[in-house]
């Protein structure tokens, strides 16, 4: 027992892993943020690169136009064919026409192209057309030419332009690249002011509670390494307020469990050599029983009855004691014999007028560890007994009776009593060792023990009733569950 009290906890290895910032959340926030940026630039520059395009081609439209109106209000044969040139290569097109009334009329041209790749209506140019058409334009364009056509201004007369698309190309580059120059600006500076903004609100303070974390469970006993909280009203706040409140639980925790240990070794070492001397003490206080001295035989029951208590008291704080229960070893058990052998530890005073009803069925079986639900049956039993035993009254019926019944795949014990029920106290501790005891002295050890016991088995223990006259524990515990895979190969080997 010392030997198991005195092994110190292994504690867990610290991972000493530091995060590289190419893998940080500055970085990766940083990145997501110029992407999104660059991503909304995208699709404003979509629309913008469509509408430039028009804006452009609108332009030369009314400055041939302007030219065609001087022409159609004179005669164009006026114009030298040098002239008509000049006016030709300032727009960058190849000719230009008029239409009136349904009536066509050329009024300069260069050249006739032997074909015409597109066809622009100024007027009715849809917005999906437009931004299809300018990414034409700047991914394959140079060399078509186009028919650009529409009204311009307050003019009833529709003017149509002839030109390439070599000018209008090299000018939509231009634009492109100014835009995504500008785009980059404005993406870095919004990156750089965003990542400032979220890291002065949510990665500075993640990455002290992170270090936070980590230097408490370096040495959780120091009170320098709680985390100390900001004053803020936001989920960052809460979050570090919850820490503290934790980190600081977690010590007083810590502590106490400290102070229990080093409590609990000791204990555990006057025990062990106080049960020796109280079961010394017991074959002496037999050898007392067999004087016939009067005032001998007078304090010789109650002598016993210290000693037996005594000794129950150090077996149960060693039995608590244990680092650990071993796992329950599951078998099929007859529930009736167990508790039979129940009745018979437990010391029942039939003189005293306390009586054992066993009231579990011939052929009921359970499935659990026998030595465990022996122990959690004679715990329970033997706080019942111990209680009623502290009634005198003659009139008052004192009977513990166990009963069993089950429901499918799960066994439910009953075990009932008809003392005075348990104090507040001890229902708002149960379960609970040093806390839970129901009478003057009691450890409450008997029910700790038989509630880890029951939990082992996937089960539990509850306190179903408590008044006077009526106190009923029920324990209930499923069927170990069953291997599918085995049971399918047991059925399929011949018999």
């Amino acid at each position: 027992m010392a030997d198991e009290t005195n092994k110190a906890p292994v504690k867990p290895e610290r991972t000493n892993e530091q995060v590289p910032l190419s893998r940080g959340l500055s970085t990766k926030l940083l990145m997501l943020t110029i992407l999104f940026v660059m991503l909304a630039e995208v699709l404003i520059f979509m629309p913008s690169i469509a509408n430039f395009r028009l804006r452009w081609l609108e332009e030369r439209l009314a400055t041939a136009a302007a030219v065609g109106i001087v022409l159609v209000e004179s005669d164009p044969d006026s114009l030298s064919r040098t002239v008509q040139d000049d006016v030709l290569i300032a727009l960058g097109a190849k000719a230009v026409a008029v239409r009136d009334d349904g009536a066509s009329q050329l009024l300069v041209v260069t050249e006739v192209p032997p074909q015409v790749d597109d066809h622009i209506d100024l007027a009715n140019t849809m917005a999906p057309q437009a931004m299809s058409d300018a990414l034409y334009t700047a991914f394959f364009g140079g060399n078509r030419v186009l028919r650009v056509f529409g009204p311009v201004g307050e003019s009833d007369k529709e003017f149509e332009l002839i030109i390439a698309d070599t000018n209008l190309r090299k000018a939509m580059l231009v634009y492109a690249r100014n835009v995504a120059i500008l785009s980059l600006i404005i993406s870095l500076i919004t990156a750089t002011l965003v990542f400032y903004a979220i890291d002065r609100v949510m990665i500075r303070p993640i990455r002290t509670m992170t270090r936070s974390m980590l230097d408490f469970s370096e040495a959780p006993h120091d009170p320098g390494r709680i985390i100390r909280p900001e004053a803020r009203a936001d989920e960052i706040g809460v979050a570090e307020r919850e820490l503290a409140s934790m980190q600081s639980h977690l010590q007083r925790t810590l502590s106490e469990q400290k102070h229990l240990a080093d409590l609990g070794l000791a204990v555990s070492k006057i025990n062990h050599d106080m049960r020796n001397i109280l079961a010394s003490a017991q074959l002496m206080s037999d050898r007392l029983s067999t004087v016939k001295d009067p005032t001998a035989q007078n304090l010789v029951p109650r002598l016993v009855r210290a000693l037996d208590r005594a000794v129950s008291y150090s077996e149960g704080v060693l039995a608590y004691g244990r680092t650990q229960e071993a796992p329950p070893v599951r078998r099929k058990v007859r529930l009736r014999m167990l508790v039979d052998e129940v009745y018979s530890v437990v010391g029942v005073d039939n003189e005293a007028g306390l009586e054992f009803l066993n009231a579990v069925e011939h052929e009921f079986e359970i499935d659990a560890d026998s030595e465990q639900l022996f122990r959690v049956l004679s715990n329970l039993s033997r706080n019942a007994m111990q209680a009623m035993a502290a009634d005198r009254e003659n009139t008052v019926v004192r009977r513990l009776s166990v009963s069993a019944d089950r429901a499918g795949s799960i066994c439910r014990v009953l075990v009932e009593d008809t003392g005075p029920g348990l104090p507040p106290k001890a229902r708002d501790n149960l379960f609970a060792a040093f806390r839970g005891s129901a009478r003057s002295g009691g450890t409450g050890l008997g029910l700790a023990i038989a509630h880890e016991l029951v939990r082992a088995h996937g089960g539990s223990i509850e306190l179903v009733e408590s008044r006077g006259g009526r106190t009923i524990f029920a324990i209930t515990i499923p069927d170990q569950p069953v291997d599918l895979v085995a049971a399918r190969n047991a059925l399929r080997r011949p018999a």
